[in-house]
């Protein structure tokens, strides 16, 4: 069988020193400008959560080391950095020599602080994958008809009169990466504080994704601007947390401002 014929991913050549120049950002206006947000004045706070599970690097003798790391990058940063080009910036540390994990961590905080614009968060490790959802309640269960699967569609969404204090969470969040039309697989997690939120048409309107393309941080957005429009909640925080490709997971996350950072954790997809 000639493998060059088979429809799979073409040889990558990866950097084998370290280099900054890989990481590739993208100003967050451009998905911004179509939600009508203006930069100045955003309606949320928070911020994305990448986990890297594939960090390398060559200590001052050219012993590998190995290490896991949570990157945080606040939502006000005027940039995203693309997650290919992270990995492979990341992949350019396998070669090079460093005197310490200390240096390494300060190399990439100082890096992803100037792509973003803003100051990044750079900790080892990752949370522990859990099993459970702190009350979270499950969506994914309704038996419900649906035919639309993109683009979103805020008028799927509904909410009654009566006042609900409640986090819904659903396993059918699917996207597609803009740049190589890849799926992004997710669970997504709501709270909210306000009218009853339809919980069926919550789940159509989180299907109508399916055959979306759009940045992970940009859906996201969308879902909280979305729900604030045809919801209409006092307070409400919406994470997005992404499964695993090439070593990364991201986990956006936008608030009302005032709300508390939902606690650090890790899906067992992911």
């Amino acid at each position: 069988m000639d493998a060059h014929a088979l429809p799979l991913g073409r040889a990558v050549e990866y950097p084998r020193e370290y280099d900054p120049s890989l990481l590739f950002p993208i100003a967050r206006a451009h998905g911004r400008d179509a939600l009508g947000l203006d930069d100045a004045a955003l309606p949320f706070i928070g911020n994305d959560r990448w986990h890297a599970y594939e960090l390398s690097w060559l200590d001052a003798r050219g012993k590998p080391v190995v290490d896991l790391l949570t990157l945080q990058v606040p939502a006000t940063t005027p940039r995203l950095v693309e997650s290919k080009s992270l990995k492979l910036y990341l992949n350019s540390f396998n070669g090079s020599r460093f005197a310490s994990a200390g240096e390494v961590h300060a190399r990439i905080r100082v890096d992803l602080s100037r792509a973003a614009g803003g100051e990044v968060v750079v900790a080892a490790g990752v949370p522990a994958a859990r099993d459970d959802d702190d009350g979270a309640i499950p969506i994914d269960a309704l038996e419900l008809d649906i035919t639309d699967y993109g683009p979103p569609d805020a008028r799927l969404l509904a909410a009654h009169g009566d006042q609900a204090h409640e986090t819904l969470r659903s396993d059918l969040l699917k996207s597609n990466c803009p740049v190589t039309g890849q799926p992004d697989w997710a669970s997504v997690r709501i709270a909210y504080r306000g009218p009853r939120i339809d919980r069926a048409a919550l789940l159509r309107y989180l299907v109508s994704f399916r055959d979306h393309c759009e940045f992970h941080e940009q859906c996201v957005e969308r879902i909280f601007v979305d729900l604030m429009a045809q919801c209409r909640p006092q307070a409400l925080s919406v994470e997005a947390r992404y499964t695993r490709r090439g070593g990364l997971d991201i986990n956006p996350w936008r608030a009302t401002p005032g709300s508390a950072p939902p606690p650090a954790g890790r899906d067992l997809r992911q």
